[in-house]
């Protein structure tokens, strides 16, 4: 196969930041996608319907001249959050999904969840409206090894989150382990997982194997192999459970190269292009679309794009870096040859 076309594709997991480095970085994700889910972790965290609101007006109006492009908007669960707000929110169309971050997971994570119990009457009104709980899915005791806190965090949290609020509708993001893909194979439809590109790519071997390597440094960090390879069945398997969320997350070269270095990969730019690498490994490329632009938005009770990308067999042109008026940005580097350009 030398020529691919697909419904435009939507990215389910995405960090956008904000100022200069949202002016920067939001070209790279409107090239090739129509929608995405834009995380609220910025500083101060987007938690109330306001909050999203003034949020979604800024990425709109960073927007390039031309852009088909449209945000759709999280608010970030802390233990203060008012059901009333939330709802209101989801009401207006503003919404379309909480995000729970576990208290000191991952990036600007210190106003998430420490005490469950304190949010179940939100997770109640969302089970009751119908509003997606979106789960970075983590515990973060520090006797908890980081390569097994997703495996606990299944056991420990969410199990019982879903158990006690019947309905509710949740997505597993970002998943990196064997575990997590048994456990959503194994749940009824009110529960769906996100993948994103640079865990179908990298194991813990290339964070730590030869030298550290920064730019491959995630939350959830790289597993062993065999995850890497049970998040590629699960992607490539035409599973309607499992989705494209790049978790893209673009940060300074200097803030990632610190001696406390930033997690996130930048995959923006490239993930088309590495995903069809991918799909054509598995011998699976029929199965591309529906990964990337069907699945998700079924989900979420939203009609597919009705506009088209093609991908043609011809090698891209990506930059290593990108430059911001914070400082460069590196793109992730999947570390072979990419074969597909999109146009």
């Amino acid at each position: 196969m030398s020529e691919l076309t697909l419904r435009r594709p939507d990215d389910w997991h995405l960090h956008l930041r904000d100022g200069a480095m949202l002016e920067a970085v939001l070209p790279w994700t409107t090239r090739h996608f129509a929608r995405a889910i834009i995380m609220p972790n910025l500083v101060p965290p987007v938690v109330t319907k306001l909050d999203a609101e003034a949020y979604r007006d800024r990425i709109v109006a960073a927007l390039p001249d031309g852009a088909d492009f449209t945000p759709l908007m999280t608010l970030y669960l802390t233990e203060d959050t008012d059901p009333d707000d939330v709802a209101a929110a989801y009401a207006a169309g503003l919404v379309r999904a909480i995000k729970l971050y576990p208290a000191g997971a991952t990036t600007n994570s210190a106003s998430g969840v420490r005490n469950f119990d304190k949010v179940r009457p939100v997770l109640e009104r969302m089970a009751g409206i119908g509003l997606t709980l979106c789960v970075h899915g983590e515990v973060t005791d520090h006797d908890i090894d980081i390569f097994d806190r997703e495996a606990v965090f299944i056991e420990r949290v969410l199990d019982p989150i879903r158990r006690a609020t019947p309905g509710l509708r949740v997505v597993m993001e970002h998943i990196t382990t064997k575990d997590a893909v048994e456990y959503a194979r194994a749940q009824d439809d009110t529960l769906a997982a996100t993948i994103t590109t640079h865990h179908l790519v990298i194991n813990r071997n290339h964070i730590l194997a030869g030298g550290i390597r920064p730019h491959y440094y995630c939350l959830p960090v790289a597993k062993r192999e065999i995850h890497r390879l049970a998040l590629r069945a699960a992607a490539t398997g035409g599973d309607a459970r499992f989705f494209l969320g790049t978790d893209s997350a673009p940060h300074t070269d200097a803030n990632k190269l610190l001696p406390c270095g930033c997690a996130g990969c930048f995959t923006a730019p490239n993930t088309m292009s590495i995903l069809a690498h991918v799909f054509e490994d598995e011998t699976a490329l029929d199965r591309l679309e529906g990964f990337t632009s069907l699945n998700g938005p079924a989900f979420y009770g939203l009609p597919p794009n009705e506009d088209r990308i093609t991908l043609h067999k011809t090698p891209p042109s990506y930059p290593s870096r990108i430059d911001t008026a914070d400082g460069p940005v590196t793109v992730f580097d999947p570390g072979f040859p990419l074969q597909w350009s999109v146009s």
